[in-house]
């Protein structure tokens, strides 16, 4: 396969070719960043002099928790020391699930917006209703790794993460929370084998719609048919949202399709996708977006 991306991840074209190394879009996608603009939200300034907004290039396959400890130092300062609570994140008044990586929430929510991304802090009226707290970095750990253990039940019956020992999880997640290239992918490649030829059980995949948004569409889907037939990223939305498909014989969409936060072609093979273009989590999540 060959892989051409542009500087901000946001357009792919995949050519059927060899390549030698597919390797290097897996760096490719790990190097991918997000420039963000944070700025504490300006009814909970307690302080007179108004803070500056602070600036980062987030990496698209982390957590917010992960990359917001400066954010928090700095902005916390500025708020009411007797009247503040945990720290969350919001855009154009939608509260940012820290449980979803970065990059999959900049596809859902700015994929086609300016750039940097801004992004709103808040201390005060956690929505108690759409997110999950957060108390430390040991939530993130747990959740990620619970996810990384849900996606290999669904490749390899939960056989290849049962067989590691605890200090391969500790190196996988250690891996993402210090952005290690290497340290990650030494662990996580066994996590990535296929099942002789016929590649994985089942597809671990999510579908995030957005405007309006619902929770996510997750069902069983072989990436591969008991024929040997390679499914398409087209198969798998047929099957799962054929809503998105203008008519039953075209693959015109409605809406725009988001993994990594760029277009895959519709004929791109789902079980690539999934060993290539998965977050850390070893799932695809896969965002539709309004053209609008």
């Amino acid at each position: 396969m060959q892989l051409i991306i542009d500087t901000s991840i946001r357009q792919i074209v995949i050519k059927t070719k060899v390549m030698a190394e597919d390797r290097e879009i897996l760096r490719e996608i790990w190097d991918g960043r997000v420039p963000i603009c944070f700025s504490l939200a300006s009814d909970e300034i307690f302080t007179l002099e108004h803070p500056d907004p602070f600036f980062l290039l987030v990496p698209r396959q982390s957590y917010f928790p992960l990359a917001t400890d400066r954010v928090q130092r700095t902005f916390l300062k500025h708020v009411d020391p007797d009247n503040h609570g945990e720290m969350w994140l919001e855009y154009e008044s939608q509260p940012l699930k820290w449980h979803y990586p970065v990059g999959l929430l900049f596809d859902m929510y700015n994929s086609k917006g300016p750039l940097p991304w801004n992004i709103t802090v808040h201390f005060q009226n956690f929505p108690e209703d759409e997110l999950l707290h957060c108390p430390s970095r040991d939530a993130v750990e747990a959740h990620f790794m619970a996810t990384v253990k849900e996606a290999d039940s669904l490749k390899h019956r939960a056989q290849v993460i049962n067989s590691m020992q605890k200090k391969d999880h500790k190196q996988l997640w250690t891996g993402l929370q210090n952005d290690k290239f290497d340290q990650f992918w030494t662990i996580n490649r066994k996590l990535m084998e296929r099942l002789g030829e016929e590649g994985f059980k089942y597809l671990p995949f999510r579908i995030h719609q957005v405007l309006p948004e619902k929770p996510f569409i997750q069902k069983l889907f072989k990436p591969v048919s008991d024929e040997g037939r390679l499914f398409t990223l087209a198969d798998l939305l047929r099957e799962t949202v054929p809503h998105i498909f203008a008519d039953d014989t075209s693959d015109v969409l409605r809406c725009e399709v988001y993994i990594q936060g760029v277009n895959p072609p519709l004929e791109t093979p789902v079980q690539w996708l999934s060993e290539h273009f998965s977050y850390p989590d070893n799932f695809l999540h896969i965002a539709l977006v309004n053209p609008s």
